[in-house]
């Protein structure tokens, strides 16, 4: 049996929400172990001028915690 906790992170990234995903994962995989799922809650983008200068992304993190045996 494994138990799993979630956390919700933020990513942004100029060239797109596919990159900003992909930063965030990678991101949380620096400090979380046993990442089993993200989930893209979800999309915005971040504008200056009328101009879009970000794309951001919220997301849930899946992560099975470690037995302590």
């Amino acid at each position: 049996m494994s138990v799993a906790t979630v956390t919700e992170i933020s990513a942004i990234s100029p060239e797109g929400f596919e990159a900003a995903i992909r930063e965030g994962v990678e991101r949380a995989n620096k400090t979380l172990r046993n990442i089993e799922s993200a989930w893209v809650k979800d999309m915005n983008v971040m504008i200056e001028n009328g101009r879009i200068t970000g794309y951001k992304v919220n997301m849930e993190i899946t992560f099975v915690l470690e037995d302590t045996q």
